[in-house]
Formats: structure tokens, sequence, C-alpha cells
């Protein structure tokens, strides 16, 4: 049973070391998730299952993006869910931890794990990534409308919203999250309606052309 949920992104300058003397660039990023992160904790749940992108074409580990640097998690994970569990280190989360890799139709690369003791949920997905002329995919006038409509069904635990993401549009867009976001939606229909959720949105921004929205959901 899924009890509380936290939606973080996954770039990798949300890790200090990583960001190094631009750290303080990904501050209220960084800030936000480590809240959502604790408001997960902090419903108590036996278990925390972690969420992200997995599959051809996802990068794995740190090292990419940091050569050289020292003292960055060493996990043989995809991206999203080497930051995922360092989010978890970051917060001393002690619960038992299972990591599931999704496609992006959100259907997972290995079987769903028991959920039927109080589970916390922790999704770690990016918004589209052509938010800016400098964004990895450059400006897409769709994008913000794309990113906003994600937002809002944050903000609602509109999983309806969330499972019927146009996946050509979202490929178009280069949406990093497009398959946590979906499975969340999956996940959540069978923990309830929307009504059973307390759903706010905590960070929700595009930094260097990339959307990033940060959400709490917890049972009400």
């Amino acid at each position: 049973m899924i009890i509380s949920v936290a939606v973080c992104p996954h770039p990798p300058l949300l890790i200090p070391t990583i960001a190094a003397g631009a750290a303080f660039e990904t501050d209220d990023l960084r800030a936000a998730c480590d809240e959502a992160v604790a408001r997960m904790l902090a419903a108590a749940p036996e278990q925390v299952i972690v969420i992200g992108a997995d599959g051809e074409g996802q990068p794995r580990g740190l090292q990419p993006f940091a050569p050289g640097v020292k003292d960055i998690p060493d996990a043989d994970l995809p991206l999203a869910l080497t930051i995922g569990c360092w989010l978890l280190d970051r917060a001393q989360a002690g619960q038992e931890r299972q990591v599931i890799g999704v496609r992006p139709d959100g259907t997972p690369t290995t079987d769903w794990p028991a959920t039927d003791a109080p589970t916390g949920l922790l999704v770690m997905a990016d918004g589209t990534a052509r938010r800016s002329l400098k964004g990895p995919g450059y400006l897409d006038e769709r994008a913000q409308p794309f990113d906003a409509a994600i937002t809002e069904a944050l903000s609602k635990a509109d999983a309806d919203t969330l499972a019927n993401l146009d996946a050509a549009l979202a490929q178009a867009l280069l949406v990093g999250g497009l398959g946590a976001f979906k499975a969340l939606a999956a996940l959540a229909a069978l923990a309830g309606t929307e009504n059973t959720w307390q759903a706010e949105v905590l960070y929700d921004a595009a930094p260097y052309g990339v959307q990033y929205t940060v959400a709490s959901w917890l049972r009400a």
C-alpha cells in the first residue's frame, strides 16, 4: 500500500560536489527535494521504492557527468535511480529500498515488488528539455504548456492526466521522466482515487532550459 510519494528531478548538478562552484544555483531545488523526501519518509513507510528511467540510451552512474571528481556516489545504476538513491542516503533513510527502472510507457524493467506493506514512492522525473534557447533541445514553444499540465496534475494528484501524457510529443520535447510519470499514475490508481491524496508542488522552474518539478503526495 503506497502511503506517501515524493516526486523529484534528477539533474547531476543536484549533487554539490558535481555542481562545485555553481552549487548555489541549485540550492532551492535541492532544498525542495530534501523536503519532499522528508515528508515521504515522515509518513513512516516500511519500504521505499525508487522509480526512474531505465533502458537503452540511459546513462549510468555519475562519472560521465563528473570525470575525475571524487566523493560522488559510485553506483552502476541509470542516472535517475542513482540520484534517487543519493537523495535517500542524504536523508539517512533506513527503510528497505527497492530500485525499479521504468520504460517510457511506464512499465517496469523488472517485476514490481509487493506493496502490501506501507510503502513510500520516490519518483525521479525531469520534464521537458526544450524550455529555452540554451536548453539541451533548444526552445520549443510546446514545452511550457506540456510542463504546466504535468505540474498541475502533480498539484492535484491527477493520475489520469499523468497516465495519458502524449508519448510522441513527450519524445519530441525530450521529457526525461515520461515513464516515471506514467508509472506513478498506475501505482497511484491502485492506491485509490485522487481524493485520497493531499498533494503539493514544492518547486516549479526550468533552470538550464529543463523543467524540474518537485511534489509531495500524502495519503489524506
